[in-house]
């Protein structure tokens, strides 16, 4: 990577997070988003394009001038990977010329601590608010995730970055643990991942669906009404 992530400006990070976040966008889209000009966004656009850590398509087949679509590539990944993922790199494969099978372990343990850290973070919360919260946990460890309500009983989320991508990029056991952990967090859900970055989409995106009826806004809504009544 010619262009480590201390010579971006804020405002070329800004840019491109938010091109992260949104999948592509055009000059115009990012200046709305961002409150600058789009004559501002173009300049830094070209830098951010120089360093090859975004690169545009052409919309065609469109009435009036073509817009050019921008999307981060896969070079901007490790500006959003810790500065230690060589080193994790090192470790796990030292450790799968001891032991394969133990690198599924590991993932699996590391999975095991972060559920047993957020539990009682979602614990007895309606179902909006454990995808949120969900959502936050993933956020917080670098997804730059966030989430929506497809319709009534099926949301999705979307993770725009990956924390771990080097090592995800080698041991695609850290993708099932990611899976496993947003489905431990949510045990009355199907959770399906619908798109991967490792195969060239924007994000990483999660289907979840409520199985049964919405028990958590219903006990959460009697719960409330006892309270109320003193009954």
């Amino acid at each position: 990577m010619d262009t480590p992530v201390a010579d971006l400006s804020p405002t070329q990070r800004s840019v491109l997070v938010t091109l992260k976040r949104l999948g592509q966008a055009t000059a115009d889209e990012l200046a709305v988003r961002l409150d600058i000009s789009t004559s501002a966004v173009r300049q830094h656009l070209s830098a951010l394009r120089s360093a090859g850590l975004i690169a545009a398509e052409r919309e065609r087949g469109q009435p009036g001038r073509p817009a050019d679509h921008y999307h981060a590539t896969e070079a901007a990944e490790p500006l959003f990977v810790g500065n230690d993922a060589r080193l994790s790199i090192e470790i796990l494969e030292q450790v799968e010329e001891e032991d394969p099978e133990l690198v599924a372990r590991i993932f699996d343990r590391r999975r095991q601590r972060l559920v047993e850290r957020a539990r009682d973070r979602v614990s007895g919360r309606p179902i909006d608010e454990r995808i949120d919260i969900v959502a936050e946990l993933l956020d917080e460890q670098g997804y730059l995730a966030d989430f929506e309500e497809v319709e009534h009983g099926h949301y999705r989320i979307n993770l725009h970055s990956c924390a771990i991508w080097t090592v995800a990029s080698r041991y695609r056991q850290a993708c099932t643990a990611e899976l496993d952990f947003i489905r431990d967090l949510l045990p009355d859900t199907d959770v399906d991942r619908i798109s991967h970055k490792t195969d060239g989409a924007h994000a990483c995106a999660y289907n979840i669906r409520f199985a049964t009826t919405d028990h958590s806004r219903t006990a959460a809504t009697d719960h409330s009404r006892t309270a109320a009544t003193g009954s």
